[in-house]
């Protein structure tokens, strides 16, 4: 939830600090300071959800360096840039590399309030996409290799008597995996196996792949 989302504010100028954290937490957010993006990288807690506000221009590592220290260690924490000394390249650069937005100071409370916003969504929905993955995974390694098999058949929809012909078995065995990978999986269907299939990367087999098996 927002309300229990962290904005972290990167930057050298105590004034700005004090000034954007003022702000942030009577909009009701919580809010870590820090003076340069050396003593954020050595506070941050991956595990913590929010956003991070950041100015651009600092002594030793800059912004962009920070953006990319970040990306370097698959942190996908959203990031609002702070500047006012950007140019449209550095903007550019910001935004390819996944930047929410790059405003020039001094921000404009409401403009910088929205991207925080969409900044902290942002972060919610990928750390839920990851547990999720996460999730799939741990059931996925519940499967024996043989219902592993059977699910890649199984997701291209063909029906139990020509998943038995391809595995060479007798349908009521592919009918017994199908209800223990149904089981494992945690789904009631079809159609949400075949998702949880997709998110995984787990593709049926190929038409040389049958042919190789059935043979």
């Amino acid at each position: 939830m927002r309300s229990e989302a962290t904005v972290f504010l990167v930057d050298d100028e105590p004034s700005v600090l004090k000034a954007i954290a003022r702000l942030l937490r009577a909009s009701g957010f919580n809010v870590e300071t820090f003076r340069s993006p050396q003593e954020f990288l050595d506070g941050y807690d991956p595990n913590t959800t929010g956003c991070l506000v950041l100015d651009v221009a600092m002594p030793g590592l800059n912004g962009l360096d920070l953006q990319e220290a970040l990306c370097s260690k698959a942190i996908e924490l959203p990031i609002i840039f702070l500047t006012a000394r950007g140019d449209i390249p550095m903007s550019v650069q910001a935004m390819k590399r996944g930047a929410v937005d790059f405003l020039q100071k001094p921000a404009n409370d409401k403009e910088l309030l929205e991207a925080i916003r969409i900044g902290i969504d942002r972060d919610l929905a990928n750390k839920q996409l990851r547990a999720d993955r996460l999730g799939i995974q741990q059931r996925l390694a519940t499967l024996t290799a043989r219902e592993k098999e059977v699910l890649r058949h199984v997701i291209s929809g063909k029906p139990n008597k020509q998943v038995a012909a391809e595995l060479g078995v007798v349908e009521k065995t592919i009918k017994v995996h199908r209800g223990r990978i149904m089981t494992k999986m945690k789904v009631r269907s079809l159609a949400d196996l075949v998702r949880v299939a997709e998110r995984a990367e787990i593709k049926p087999p190929t038409d040389t792949s049958r042919i190789l098996t059935s043979g």
